[in-house]
Parts: structure tokens; C-alpha cells; sequence
């Protein structure tokens, strides 16, 4: 029964991050903004998502930020307007 609460949760934090990390790798006007933009805050959210899991810090950040700076590049300026 642990198992499966912790496993339900860490898929939950992990689709909140990843809702997170797409809808904030957006900020920025050139692709080089928004994929640094969106490392950043994927690092950031990464490393406490692993944090909050149990996993570890450092890898969170590295995979965090490697998703941020991926959605960020593979957005447009018009496709998120915070606006």
C-alpha cells in the first residue's frame, strides 16, 4: 500500500514539473531566451521535484534542465504569451 501512494505521488509531482517546465520555458522573445529560460527553471524545479521524491538532487537538476531548455527552444514566441 506505500508503495503504490508513492508511486501515485511522485507521478503527480512529476507531471506538475513537467506542466510547469513547458508553460514557463515560454518566457523570452529569441529561442536562446526561452531555452535559458527554461533550463533554469527546469533545473530548479528538477532539483526540488527530486528532492521531494527522494532522488537525487543534482541528477533532477541536470534532467530538469535538459527538459526546460528543450521545450523552451522548441517554442515560439507566439505559441505562450504571458502577456
Amino acid at each position: 500500500m506505500h508503495t503504490q501512494v508513492t508511486k501515485k505521488s511522485r507521478i503527480l509531482t512529476l507531471s506538475a514539473v513537467a506542466a510547469l517546465t513547458i508553460g514557463l520555458a515560454g518566457c523570452g522573445s529569441t529561442t536562446g531566451e526561452r531555452a535559458t529560460s527554461g533550463a533554469g527553471v527546469g533545473a530548479a524545479v528538477g532539483a526540488g521535484t527530486a528532492a521531494a521524491t527522494g532522488g537525487s538532487i543534482g541528477g533532477g537538476a541536470v534532467l530538469g534542465a535538459g527538459a526546460g531548455a528543450a521545450a523552451g527552444a522548441l517554442t515560439d514566441e507566439d505559441d505562450i504569451n504571458l502577456e
